[in-house]
């Protein structure tokens, strides 16, 4: 099997297969936690945390472990990470963990983690599979981190509050009043608003795609027509 290069798996981790915009998994607790950016922060730092090492875990045994018992192999290793995780952010981000309370357990059930298990890191070597895992991670973050933002402009006219949760009390001063004397809009922080969100960034990656896949076809139209007048 050909190793695809960095860049492709660069590419797709933040774009292409983007597990949140592409490949609609996680989407509870992506839609769930995303009410803050700093909620997003920590619920996606986490979650890339134990992508990166799940994925270098089952690369680096992927030899050793028979096909039939493959799939509860990955998942106690994801467990085991989650665990670990779950145990740093309780001793040093105590109050962050007490916001995203069930969803960082939840994390085992991420069906992104064990799909790249499956799908990329039992097949490919440490280094690309812990590259996946980074890029696979950020993309999922990048896209929480979005839907934060937008959800907590629309929602309370403000971006990075609660920061003292993860950066401690000195950032208590951190969050900013986007909209001045704004009494919000509750829809944006419900739970439907967080599928608008969604539906929106998806939709705006569609149109992306579309624009270059067009700007690619008149290209080879226009290639085609200088060599045949040519």
């Amino acid at each position: 099997m050909t190793s695809p290069s960095y860049a492709q798996i660069a590419r797709e981790g933040l774009w292409h297969g983007n597990p949140a915009l592409a490949q609609l998994l996680g989407l509870c607790p992506l839609l769930a936690v995303s009410g803050t950016v700093v909620n997003a922060v920590g619920l996606g730092l986490a979650t890339t945390l134990v992508l990166a090492a799940t994925n270098v875990t089952v690369s680096l045994i992927r030899r050793a472990v028979a096909k039939e018992v493959r799939i509860a192999v990955f998942v106690l290793i994801i467990a085991g990470f989650v665990t670990v995780v779950e145990l740093l952010m309780n001793a040093y981000f105590h109050p962050l963990y007490k916001v995203l309370g069930i969803f960082v357990p939840l994390i085992v059930t991420n069906c992104a983690i064990i799909g790249r298990a499956e799908a990329f890191a039992s097949k490919h070597a440490p280094d690309r599979a812990l590259l996946d895992g980074l890029t696979m991670g950020l993309g999922f973050t990048l896209v929480l981190v979005t839907l934060g933002a937008l959800r907590e402009i629309v929602g309370q006219g403000t971006l990075l509050a609660g920061a003292h949760l993860m950066l401690g009390p000195w950032a208590a001063g951190a969050e900013l009043e986007v909209i001045p004397d704004y009494r919000g809009f509750l829809l944006a922080v419900l739970p439907p608003g967080a599928f608008f969100g969604l539906g929106l960034l998806v939709a705006i990656k569609n149109l992306i795609d579309q624009q270059r896949r067009e700007r690619v076809r008149a290209q080879a139209r226009a290639s085609v027509e200088a060599e045949a007048t040519g």
